[in-house]
């Protein structure tokens, strides 16, 4: 069932078909505040067998790539994908200051994202 939880989560708040592909600020608030939920029911998830075990890892490890993916959109003022999300607060794309990558990494000691932009180096002319 956290499967089909994680799955509702992100169709209705994070840019997924319930939504058109449509996400705002808020929504990605409430998400973020599910993604928390969600983590903390994962330390009671229990397995019957190795089977199980693994979907329970998987369920994990998902929460963990959902909420970089939604962080990234979250941090990027802009829609930068159309047709992959849209971003209602920042409809349109500004490469004058989004032109970049966008890479994070998270600090388990301190339980905290680090969110930076990164430039793009074109190598190939």
């Amino acid at each position: 069932m956290m499967m089909y939880r994680l799955m509702k989560a992100t169709h209705e708040y994070g840019a997924g078909t319930a939504t058109f592909y449509m996400t705002s600020s808020k929504s990605l608030e409430i998400v973020m505040d599910l993604l928390a939920t969600m983590r903390e029911d994962c330390e009671k998830l229990a397995a019957g067998d190795l089977h199980e075990l693994m979907r329970c890892w998987e369920i994990e490890h998902r929460i963990w790539t959902v909420e970089a993916h939604l962080r990234h959109i979250q941090y990027r003022k802009e829609t930068r994908y159309p047709g992959f999300y849209y971003q209602a607060d920042y409809p349109g794309q500004d490469d004058e200051n989004w032109f970049c990558f966008v890479n994070s990494k998270f600090d388990p000691e301190k339980k905290e994202w680090d969110v930076k932009k990164v430039d793009y180096i074109k190598i190939i002319p």
